[in-house]
């Protein structure tokens, strides 16, 4: 099904027709993202609600929803893909890693907030991952910058076997956050 997460309503819809099919959510994985990089100087501020919008937003809308069925249920994990920006940041990532931080500080949140629920939160934060994130930067300057990066990036196989690990674990374990790098990546 396709879903604009950033619309409240398709959100809600998306869980929805879920359970509407298989009776039931188990696992949200929120995975939508963009990555507009550039400096904050630049005031590209379209790119900013764009990021907040998606990064954040949408997962919050997914969430909502998620928990609302999940909680009845008594169980139910939400794996939120982060980044290694959510932990770090530098020159031209500083509002992406705005959006990651904020992810990684509703986990946590959220996760406090439903350990009676049995309901499991999950961050995962990759590094340098070979999909079109880099292609919708709109700064030239930065994307010259990505292009001189010699690293062999993480493959999406990577990101969901790092995952399936964290929904696989038995239920009085929750792996809590799990950051996964290609083995070159510095930073």
């Amino acid at each position: 099904m396709e879903c604009d997460v950033t619309d409240e309503e398709q959100a809600h819809a998306l869980v929805d027709r879920a359970i509407g099919e298989f009776g039931r959510i188990d696992i949200l994985v929120n995975n939508a993202g963009v990555m507009l990089l550039s400096k904050v100087e630049k005031g590209l501020s379209d790119e900013w609600r764009q990021m907040f919008n998606v990064n954040v937003l949408g997962l919050l809308y997914a969430t909502d929803a998620a928990v609302e069925a999940m909680k009845p249920q008594g169980s139910g994990h939400i794996v939120n893909v982060s980044s290694v920006a959510g932990r770090k940041t530098r020159p031209t990532v500083g509002v992406y890693s705005g959006t990651k931080f904020a992810v990684n500080a509703i986990s946590e949140a959220l996760r406090q907030e439903l350990l009676e629920d049995g309901i499991r939160i999950t961050v995962v934060g990759p590094g340098a991952v070979a999909t079109e994130l880099t292609d919708h930067i709109t700064d030239e300057e930065v994307r010259e910058g990505l292009k001189q990066r010699n690293v062999e990036p993480l493959q999406s196989e990577d990101v969901a076997n790092a995952i399936t690990f964290a929904v696989s674990q038995p239920q009085r374990v929750s792996v809590n956050e799990i950051l996964i790098r290609p083995t070159q990546q510095m930073n």
